[in-house]
C-alpha cells in the first residue's frame, strides 16, 4: 500500500488548510501547533472534463433498489459484549475501545478471541506486548488460546502483509497509538501517524470483510486520545467504565452503526478475568437491612435494558464561604441546577450545606430520568428522613418545578416489580392506565406533589 503515496504535506487540524512544510501557527486561521503532517495521496488520471475516473464510478442506484440483505453477525461468545455490539459482531466492521490502563480492555479481547478461535479464524497483533507476555496473561486467566495466532508487530504494512496472508475473520490490534506507517517520518502515537494507520486498518476491513478491534488510549479526562476524526471513522466505539478498585467494569456504546447507543455491558472482573454479569440491578442495589436517610432506588434505562441502581446523598453543614456541591456518576452541573429549583419550588435552601451526591458501583448515569431521585435522596439527608426500600423513583425535573416523563416508563416499572419494588413515584405522564399487580403507583405532576408523597 507504501506504492501509493508519493510525499507528504502538513494539514491543519483546526480548519483543515494543507500546507507544504511544517510551521508554528497555520497561515490560514492562526492556530497554534496545529498542522501534522499526512500523506497525500497520488493523482489519478483525468478523464474528460477534467474528473478524475468518471468511466470507473461507482454505479448510482435509488435507494429503492437496494437490498436490504441482514448480515450474518459472528457470535463472541461473551453474552454481554454481544449485547453492546448490538446483537454480535458484523463482518467488515471496525471496532474502537479505549478505557484507562489497566481497566480490562486486553483482557476481554484476549477472553472473546479465544471464545471466537474455535469456529473463527483469529489474529491478534500486539504493539505492547510480546507474546511470551501474551502467553503468560493466558494461562493466567485459564484460557486454551491454541488456536489464537499472534503477531508482535508495529508497521501497519507489515501487520497488513501478515493479515492478507493469514486471511483472518478477527483480527485484535493492542494497541492503535503504537502503529505507524512508512510513509510518514512521524513518531508513533502522533495525530497523523494514528489517522493514516487507521485509515489502511479500516480499508482492509471493509476489503477482506474482517472485523477489526482497536484498543486506543485515554486522555487525563478520559476521552479517547488521539484525532477525534479516529472515531468518525470506526463503526462502533466503547468505552470501559469503572473504579480501579471496584469490582465492576462497565462497557458502554458510545457510537453503534449496527445498534443501539449507550447500551450497557457489566462485568465482574476475578482472578480468571472478566465474568459476565447477567442480572446487574440486583448488585447495584445496596439492600439495607432498615431503611437510611439519604439512600434511594432509581430506574434507570442504558440503552435497552432497564437498570435499578442506588442513588446516596450526604447533606452536612459547611464550615467553607463556598459549600461543595460533588456529584459521583452524575453531571456536577446538573446537581447545582436541581438545587436551585428544589429551593425555587420546594421551599428548601442548602447555603450553608455541603452536599454530596454518588451512584452506587461506579456507574455513570447521563439520562434525566435522575432527576427526581436525585432531589429526594438530597433532601431525605437534609432532613434525616429514612425512605422506604421498596420505593423506585424516577422522573424529569424542570426549571419551573414540574416533573416531566421520561421514555419507556412501563419498562421500568415492570423491572422494578422483578426486584422486590412495591412503591413507585413517576410523573404524571408514565402512569400505566392499567396499572401493574404488585405495585403502587403515585403519579406526580410537579416537584411540591412528589416530595408531599414521600415527606
Amino acid at each position: 500500500m507504501a506504492g501509493s503515496r508519493t510525499r507528504t504535506s502538513f494539514v491543519c487540524n483546526a480548519c483543515g488548510a494543507r500546507q507544504p512544510k511544517w510551521a508554528g501557527q497555520c497561515p490560514d486561521c492562526g492556530a497554534w501547533n496545529s498542522l501534522a503532517e499526512a500523506a497525500e495521496m497520488r493523482r489519478r488520471p483525468q478523464g474528460r472534463g477534467g474528473y478524475a475516473g468518471v468511466a470507473d464510478a461507482a454505479r448510482v442506484e435509488t435507494l429503492a433498489a437496494v437490498s436490504p440483505e441482514e448480515r450474518q453477525r459472528i457470535q463472541s461468545g461473551i453474552g454481554e459484549l454481544d449485547r453492546v455490539l448490538g446483537g454480535g459482531l458484523v463482518p467488515g466492521s471496525v471496532v474502537l475501545i479505549g478505557g484507562d490502563p489497566g481497566i480490562g480492555k486486553s483482557t476481554l479481547l484476549l477472553q472473546a478471541c479465544a471464545a471466537l478461535a474455535g469456529s473463527q479464524r483469529v489474529l491478534y497483533v500486539s504493539g505492547e506486548e510480546s507474546p511470551q507476555q501474551i502467553g503468560l496473561r493466558a494461562r493466567r486467566l485459564g484460557l486454551s488460546g491454541g488456536e489464537i495466532r499472534l503477531l508482535s508487530e508495529t508497521c501497519i504494512e507489515q501487520i497488513l502483509a501478515h493479515a492478507i496472508a493469514e486471511r483472518p475473520r478477527v483480527m485484535v490490534l493492542d494497541s492503535v497509538q503504537t502503529l505507524f506507517t512508512e510513509t510518514l517520518q512521524s513518531a508513533p502515537g502522533s495525530v497523523s501517524q494514528v489517522r493514516e494507520s487507521s485509515a489502511q486498518l479500516v480499508r482492509f476491513a471493509k476489503q477482506e470483510d474482517t472485523v477489526v478491534f482497536l484498543v486506543g488510549h485515554v486522555t487525563k479526562d478520559g476521552s479517547l486520545a488521539g484525532p477525534r476524526v479516529l472515531e468518525h471513522m470506526v463503526d462502533t466505539v466503547l468505552y470501559f467504565e469503572g473504579e480501579h478498585g471496584g469490582p465492576f467494569r462497565i462497557v458502554r456504546s458510545i457510537k453503534n452503526r449496527f445498534g443501539a447507543v449507550n447500551e450497557l455491558g457489566v462485568f465482574a472482573m476475578g482472578d480468571h478475568g472478566l465474568r459476565e454479569v447477567r442480572n446487574p440491578s440486583a448488585l447495584f442495589l445496596s439492600r439495607h437491612e432498615e431503611p437510611v436517610s439519604g439512600s434511594l432506588v432509581m430506574v434507570t434505562r442504558e440503552g435497552t435494558r432497564p437498570l435499578l441502581v442506588e442513588v446516596q446523598a450526604l447533606v452536612d453543614e459547611s464550615p467553607l464561604a463556598n459549600p461543595r456541591r460533588v456529584a459521583l456518576g452524575l453531571d456536577q452541573n446538573r446537581l447545582a441546577m436541581l438545587l436551585a429549583v428544589l429551593h425555587r419550588h420546594g421551599g428548601v435552601g442548602m447555603f450553608n450545606q455541603d452536599v454530596f451526591v454518588n451512584v452506587v458501583g461506579g456507574v455513570r448515569i447521563g439520562e434525566t430520568a435522575a432527576d427526581l431521585p436525585v432531589v429526594m435522596a438530597v433532601l431525605s439527608s437534609y432532613r434525616d428522613r429514612p425512605l422506604p426500600l421498596d420505593l423506585a423513583v424516577f422522573g424529569e425535573v424542570g426549571l419551573s418545578g414540574e416533573v416531566r416523563p421520561v421514555p419507556n416508563g412501563p419498562d421500568r416499572l415492570r423491572e422494578a416489580v422483578k426486584h422486590g419494588i412495591h412503591r413507585a413515584i413517576v410523573p404524571k405522564g408514565n402512569a400505566p392506565k392499567e396499572g401493574i399487580e404488585g405495585l403502587e403507583i403515585n403519579s406526580v405532576r410537579t416537584l411540591l406533589e412528589a416530595l408531599d408523597a414521600v415527606f
